[in-house]
C-alpha cells in the first residue's frame, strides 16, 4: 500500500470533502485527489490558504473545486447541517470525507493540563468531527461507494508521556472510526483511519522544534495511502488502522 500506484482516473467523477485543506497534509491530499479526477471541497478556517489551493487546482486543469470557509472551533451543528444540504443540492451525494484538521494542544505533564486547552482540542479533533460526520452521513450513503477517513496518530494508538490532550482526542477518534465501520459494515460506506507518521508539517515543527524537518517525509510522499483509501480499490477495507509510512 505504501507503494500503491493510483490510476490517473482513480477518483474521476467523485466529490470529496477535505478538512484542513489549506496547508500540510490536507493541501497535499486535496491536490492529489483533484489530480486523480475528483471535485474537491476545500474546508478550512483561513480563506486565503483555501483560495491558494483552489487556484493551484484550477491552474493545473483539474476539476473545479469548491471552498467552504469554516472554523471548527466555533461552528454550530446548524452550520454542518446547512453544509450537508448544500453539498447534496449541488452534487447529489458525497463520495469521500477526509477528516484532516486537528489541533495539537499543549504538550506537558498531565497534572499541568489546562482544561480550556483540552476543551479546544476536543472541540476541533473530536466534537466537530462527530457533528460533521453525523450531518454528512446521509449524503455519503447516497454515493455508490463512500469512503470516510479519519486522521489518527501513533499517540492515538499507544499513549505517550506529555501528549495527554492530543493522545486522548486521537484515541477517541479511533473509537469513532471503529464504531462507524462496524455500524455500516456490509454497506456502501467504509471508515478507516490513517496515522501519517512523522511528516514535514507546521504541527510537527511545533511539537519537535529542534528536529531537522529535512529528515522527515513530505505530505506529498504520504499520498499513496490517502489515494488508496479514498479510491474504489479499497472498497472492501473498513475498520482498519493504516499507517502512511
Amino acid at each position: 500500500m505504501l507503494e500503491y500506484q493510483a490510476a490517473k482516473d482513480l477518483l474521476k467523477g467523485k466529490t470529496i470533502l477535505v478538512t484542513g485543506a489549506g496547508d500540510g497534509i490536507g493541501r497535499a491530499a486535496a491536490l492529489a485527489y483533484a489530480e486523480h479526477g475528483a471535485t474537491v471541497i476545500l474546508l478550512g478556517k483561513t480563506v486565503s490558504k483555501l483560495e491558494s489551493v483552489y487556484d493551484e487546482i484550477e491552474q493545473a486543469g483539474y476539476p473545479t473545486p469548491a471552498i467552504v470557509p469554516l472554523d471548527l472551533k466555533g461552528a454550530t451543528e446548524q452550520h454542518y447541517i446547512d453544509m450537508a444540504e448544500t453539498i447534496e443540492q449541488q452534487f447529489g451525494h458525497l463520495d469521500g470525507l477526509l477528516h484532516n484538521a486537528s489541533l495539537l494542544g499543549v504538550l506537558g505533564p498531565f497534572e499541568h493540563i489546562s482544561i480550556d486547552s483540552v476543551k479546544e482540542v476536543m472541540q476541533v479533533n473530536l466534537i466537530a468531527e462527530i457533528i460533521m460526520t453525523k450531518a454528512l452521513l446521509p449524503v455519503l450513503k447516497k454515493a455508490p461507494l463512500a469512503s470516510l477517513i479519519f486522521t489518527s496518530s501513533s499517540v492515538g494508538r499507544q499513549g505517550r508521556a506529555f501528549w495527554g490532550e492530543y493522545a486522548i482526542s486521537k484515541f477517541a477518534t479511533e473509537g469513532m472510526m471503529q464504531s462507524i465501520a462496524h455500524e455500516y459494515q456490509g454497506t456502501n460506506l467504509r471508515a478507516n483511519s490513517i496515522n501519517p507518521g512523522a511528516t514535514r508539517t507546521k504541527m510537527r515543527a511545533n511539537a519537535y522544534p529542534a528536529e531537522n524537518p529535512q529528515t522527515l517525509k513530505t505530505p506529498e510522499e504520504l499520498m499513496p495511502t490517502y489515494l488508496y483509501l479514498m479510491g474504489d480499490d479499497s472498497k472492501d477495507i473498513t475498520g482498519q488502522q493504516l499507517n502512511a509510512q
